[in-house]
C-alpha cells in the first residue's frame, strides 16, 4: 500500500510547482516571479529575460529544455517501475525504485547546473556586460546581483516527490518483510529437491 501511495505522490507532484523564485526589481511595482514545474516554467519570464538580456544571460526558456520535454514520460516510467517492483519477490526489486528515491536530489542538481551554467557564461557583448561579473545565481534562499534581490524556495510538488521517495523506502521495508520468508522457503525447497 505504501508503494502505491509513493507512486500516487509522484503522479500528483507533476502538476504542482517544484521551485519558485521571486525577484525584486525597483522598476517593477511588485516582485517578478518564476515558477518551475517538471515540464514547464511559468511566471514573469519575458520581463526577467529582458533584465537578464542586459547582463548577457540567456533566456530562461532555453534552460533544461530536454529535461522539461522528457519529464512527464520519465515520471510515468518511474511510477510504472515502482508498480512492477511491488510484484517482484526479490531483494532486487528496490533497484526499480531507486530513480524515484533519487529524483528530488537529481532535480536540485540539474537546477543548480543550469543556474551555474547561465550565470558563468554571460554574453560579453551584452549592453551591461562590463557592470556584472559572471556569478552563480542563488538556487535556494536569498540572493541577488547588483540592485536586484532574489528569493528562491522549493515548491509543493518538490516536497510531494520527497514524500513519494519516503513512502517507497517504507514500502520496501514492508515488502522485504513480506517476501523474505517466501524467498527463503523457495531456496530451501530447491536445496531439498537437489
Amino acid at each position: 500500500m505504501t508503494l502505491v501511495a509513493g507512486a500516487l505522490c509522484l503522479c500528483g507532484s507533476v502538476s504542482l510547482p517544484y521551485w519558485e523564485m521571486s525577484l525584486d526589481a525597483k522598476q517593477y511595482q511588485r516582485p517578478l516571479s518564476v515558477v518551475a514545474y517538471p515540464d514547464r516554467i511559468t511566471g514573469d519570464i519575458s520581463e526577467i529575460d529582458l533584465l537578464n538580456h542586459y547582463i548577457g544571460m540567456r533566456s530562461l526558456k532555453e534552460a533544461a529544455s530536454f529535461e522539461r520535454s522528457a519529464s512527464v514520460y520519465l515520471m510515468i516510467a518511474m511510477v510504472l517501475m515502482v508498480e512492477v517492483a511491488a510484484f517482484v519477490h526479490s531483494k532486487w526489486a528496490v533497484l526499480l525504485a531507486i530513480p524515484v528515491i533519487g529524483f528530488p536530489v537529481g532535480f536540485l542538481v540539474d537546477l543548480y547546473f543550469w543556474m551555474r551554467h547561465f550565470g558563468l557564461n554571460l554574453d560579453p557583448h551584452a549592453p551591461l556586460s562590463n557592470s556584472v561579473k559572471p556569478f552563480v545565481p542563488t538556487v535556494l534562499g536569498e540572493g541577488g546581483i547588483g540592485q536586484f534581490k532574489t528569493y528562491a524556495e522549493l515548491g509543493t510538488g518538490y516536497w510531494l516527490a520527497v514524500a513519494s521517495g519516503a513512502f517507497i523506502i517504507v514500502g520496501f521495508f514492508f515488502h522485504r518483510r513480506a517476501y523474505r520468508p517466501l524467498a527463503m522457503a523457495s531456496t530451501q525447497n530447491l536445496k531439498a529437491a537437489a
